[in-house]
């Protein structure tokens, strides 16, 4: 039996497929699913580690290197603006490689910002402006080196 083309040149058997949104809802369903635990949960969890780690206490045990603490808060927030430019590329502005750092750095530099006012209400912690620069520094330098690695595959 010959396939019949349909009005979009395809014959039945690709035709058949299209013409269940159920199967196409599913697998978009399954894409979806796919992206955010590949993409969105390692932001989330590495938010939600940061959180935790701002809860307690001030380490005391930091190397007597000068300016150490603001070289962690730029190494740790390098690494949170590099996973929130793998998220953005998940999504419709995933394209301008620009508007990716752009978007990263300041999706990072909120969260540095928000983390120090989450500080200011911990005992025995506080809220400090140079670790803010330092938040944003690094949330810039790893949105992008995010850009250089990413963008080379």
């Amino acid at each position: 039996m010959p396939l019949v083309k349909n009005d979009l040149g395809k014959d039945d058997r690709q035709q058949g497929f299209e013409s269940q949104p159920h199967i196409r809802m599913a697998i978009s369903s399954n894409i979806r699913t796919k992206i955010f635990a590949l993409y969105w949960l390692p932001v989330i969890l590495y938010c939600l580690l940061i959180f935790i780690q701002s809860s307690y206490p001030a380490t005391q045990s930091l190397p007597s290197i000068p300016h150490m603490d603001k070289l962690t808060h730029a190494g740790a927030y390098a690494l949170l603006g590099f996973l929130f430019f793998r998220a953005f590329q998940t999504t419709k502005v995933g394209k301008g490689a620009v508007l990716l750092v752009i978007l990263s750095a300041l999706a990072s530099s909120l969260y540095g910002v928000s983390d120090e006012i989450h500080q200011y209400f911990v005992p025995s912690r506080t809220a400090d402006i140079l670790d803010v620069a330092a938040n944003t520094a690094g949330s810039v330098l790893g949105a992008m080196t995010a850009k250089m690695i990413l963008n080379r595959q």
